[in-house]
């Protein structure tokens, strides 16, 4: 896989290639090791495209979790114990407690794959990012998402870099939002010579 597009929340590109330069460097990579083509096994039950065989977001998830975890970064759970005092007339609680995940950690630089929902998408920046740092387990984060093209031969419901991007313009910066860079991948990068690219993430 190749990364084809970056966007920068909160100076993110700025911070992250100053902190850590070394972890973007292993991300990159790692990301290009991502051989999607032998993943393109999900048969499409969908109207729009039946038939057609889409990538699995179940079995790039688990490759990206493979050559994460082989270079170091680790998952980090943390346990969400629920209150009841806002409950109404002594309502009794019923639910157990639960977690909240980051996908992988590493000197306390967060990264977040998701081909998932869109909702997921925004819920890991302007969320559990701000969490996680405001619980001293991250300073930075960087978030994995398709474009456009790549989410095209995926499932419909999976979100993609544009549409995410654009929101986030229009939403604009908040005061509790952490640095995040935000990279855009595909399974490859048609239009623009690999070899003469050069390193973007390089000084």
């Amino acid at each position: 896989m190749k990364v084809v597009a970056k966007y920068s929340l909160k100076d993110g590109e700025k911070v992250i290639k100053e902190k850590y330069k070394d972890e973007l460097a292993e991300i990159i990579k790692i990301i290009e090791e991502v051989d999607a083509t032998k993943l393109k096994t999900k048969m499409s039950e969908e109207k729009t495209m039946p038939g057609d065989m889409l990538y699995n977001p179940g079995e790039l998830n688990d490759e990206y979790d493979k050559l994460f975890h082989a270079k170091g970064w680790e998952k980090k759970r943390v346990k969400c114990k629920y209150t009841n005092k806002y409950y109404i007339d002594n309502y009794k609680k019923e639910c157990e407690d639960g977690y909240r995940e980051m996908d992988f950690i590493k000197n306390k630089l967060g990264v977040e794959v998701q081909l998932g929902k869109y909702a997921f998408m925004v819920y890991n920046v302007c969320a559990k990012m701000t969490i996680f740092k405001k619980m001293g387990l991250i300073n930075a984060g960087v978030e994995i998402v398709p474009v456009k093209r790549l989410q095209s031969s995926m499932s419909t419901g999976v979100s993609y870099f544009e549409q995410f991007v654009w929101d986030l313009d229009q939403r604009g910066i908040a005061d509790i939002d952490i640095s995040v860079l935000i990279l855009g991948v595909d399974v490859d990068n048609p239009f623009i010579d690999q070899k003469n690219l050069g390193n973007w993430f390089a000084f």
